[in-house]
Order: C-alpha cells, then sequence, then structure tokens
C-alpha cells in the first residue's frame, strides 16, 4: 500500500498479490487516513506501507516533510507489524498531471487535484516494485 502524503488529501494505491501492477485506489482526507487503512487491511492482505518522500532538487527535504515525518509516526504507532519504507517521490505530481492530460480529460475535471494524488501514489508504488531489490 503507498501513499502520496498531502495536507488536504492522501492518495493511496496497492498492488495485485503477485506484486506486478500498481492501482490507484482512493483519496482520502488525513484525519480518516488511519481509520480508512484500518479497514483496507481486514480485508486485504497489506505486507508493506511505501511511504512517499518528498525532497526538494537539492536533496534536501521540503516543506510537508515534518507532516509526512508525523504520518510515518502515525503509521508505526497503529500497525507496528507492518513495515514502511520511502521512495523519493520528486516529479511524481508533474508526472501524475501529464498522465492525465494525456488521456485526454476535459479541462474542468484536470483541474481537481484528487485524480493526481492518487496517480502520484501509483508511480511511487510502480517505482518502489520495479526497483524492490534495494528497498527489502
Amino acid at each position: 500500500m503507498a501513499f502520496d502524503y498531502g495536507n488536504k488529501r492522501i492518495g493511496v494505491a496497492v498492488t495485485d498479490p503477485l506484486q506486478i501492477f500498481a492501482t490507484a485506489l482512493d483519496t482520502i482526507h488525513p484525519n480518516s487516513i488511519i481509520e480508512f487503512i484500518q479497514a483496507y487491511i481486514q480485508k486485504e492482505n497489506t505486507i508493506g506501507f511505501i511511504v512517499g518522500k518528498p525532497l526538494q532538487m537539492n536533496n534536501e527535504p521540503s516543506e510537508i516533510s515534518p507532516h509526512v515525518e508525523g504520518f510515518i509516526r502515525s503509521l508505526k504507532k497503529n500497525f507496528p507489524n507492518i513495515p514502511i519504507y520511502r521512495i523519493d517521490e520528486r516529479f511524481t505530481s508533474i508526472m501524475a498531471s501529464r498522465t492525465i492530460l494525456e488521456m485526454g480529460i476535459k479541462k474542468m475535471k484536470r483541474q481537481e487535484k484528487a485524480p493526481v494524488d492518487r496517480i502520484s501514489a501509483t508511480l511511487i508504488l510502480q517505482s518502489f516494485l520495479e526497483n524492490k531489490s534495494r528497498y527489502i
């Protein structure tokens, strides 16, 4: 299960049982994310959390980093047996926006932020799946 953390929305993505494909799942308000995860893991096997690591171009943490760290602390507290992996999330929002544009989505729909967050989480998870040997 992968997360693209934002103060207003958290994009969530999951993978198939063979861990080949990442799929966008939902966009959840940060205040509801722990309950959402609890409900999800009761139904689905979850073997790890992948959390985007927000970095600036100079590799310094971005301004949202303290909030992401708080989210990670909450994950560790509520799900102590599920490992957490971090992955660089630079450019995922740009790539997600381009993907939406290439899909031919109308301008009004493209202005919605939730699809960008879901696709960003999907890109984070797919990158992890493709490079999993580096992390595990």
